[in-house]
């Protein structure tokens, strides 16, 4: 009789648990990653995620943190404003391609206020002259024109692309290398301080990442494809929402454009620890923290 009593107890605890257990296995399924279809090598991209952060995690970042521990302010935007000057003929000559010849006149107005009344580009004058700082590259280019942008793929250190930006990634990284010195320790030493200087504008913001979502990896992800589309389309992605009936729905306004867009400004730059924009052009490369 005692069995059959505690049987049956047993039974009822496991009935008043199955609720409790269904839930917990919704919230379980409700926590995994949904599979991004833009993203069909995703178990080689989170290995290669994983092996760049360690690489960030070791070398890089700390390398950035000595840095930001001995320069001055000052000097760091002296740094950046160099490289910036630097990226801005490369940035005309796509700007050039994608049919901004106005925009393609700015950049190259800017190497030149900057490369001379700025003491090569240590001064910022044509931003304050009025000529905007602009963010272009190869593979924004071939995005204008139709390529398609393929699939997501991280690179070895250099983090996050897409297969259209990896395709072009050689010739955006020839011609930032083209300023470099023929002489190698110089070459390298250029080199590496560019990389420190990217590393160096994010200290702090990976922690924001961190906290903020469970599967990093998909957040940098989603938010990188995202930042794409709207620097290929200059703010202004094609973006067509259904309603349930059918019909299309009302386009984001505005100002959620301009908010998402400054929301993923910087996020490219956590998927590789930095290391995927040292040669890349920034929207500015003072990068005040």
């Amino acid at each position: 009789m005692k069995n059959f009593a505690a049987r049956l107890t047993s039974v009822r605890m496991g009935v008043r648990a199955a609720p409790l257990l269904a839930s917990a296995l919704l919230l379980a399924g409700c926590a995994t990653t949904a599979r991004n279809p833009a993203d069909p090598l995703e178990g080689y991209n989170r290995a290669m995620f994983s092996f760049n952060e360690q690489v960030d995690k070791v070398v890089v970042k700390p390398v950035a943190e000595v840095y930001d521990a001995v320069l001055p302010e000052p000097l760091h935007i002296a740094i950046g404003n160099v490289f910036g000057n630097l990226a801005d003929p490369w940035i005309g000559v796509n700007n050039l391609l994608q049919g901004k010849v106005a925009d393609a006149l700015s950049d190259m107005m800017r190497f030149l206020v900057n490369s001379t009344f700025g003491f090569l580009g240590v001064l910022d004058v044509a931003s304050e002259a009025g000529l905007p700082k602009h963010d272009e590259d190869f593979g924004q280019t071939l995005g204008r024109w139709g390529v398609g942008e393929g699939a997501y793929f991280v690179l070895p250190f250099f983090g996050p692309r897409t297969i259209r930006d990896a395709a072009a990634f050689p010739a955006d990284l020839a011609a930032n290398s083209a300023w470099d010195a023929g002489h190698i320790p110089t070459r390298n030493t250029v080199t590496a301080v560019r990389i420190t200087h990217q590393r160096w504008r994010l200290l702090g913001t990976e922690k924001t990442v961190d906290e903020g979502t469970l599967d990093k990896y998909a957040y940098v992800r989603d938010f990188y494809l995202e930042q794409r589309r709207y620097k290929v389309f200059d703010g202004a992605p094609p973006r067509v929402y259904e309603d349930f009936n059918g019909a299309s729905a009302t386009p984001l306004g505005k100002g959620v454009d301009v908010a998402a867009t400054t929301a993923v400004e910087n996020l490219e730059l956590l998927g590789g620890g930095g290391l995927m924009l040292a040669y890349g052009p920034a929207a500015d490369e003072s990068g005040s923290r």
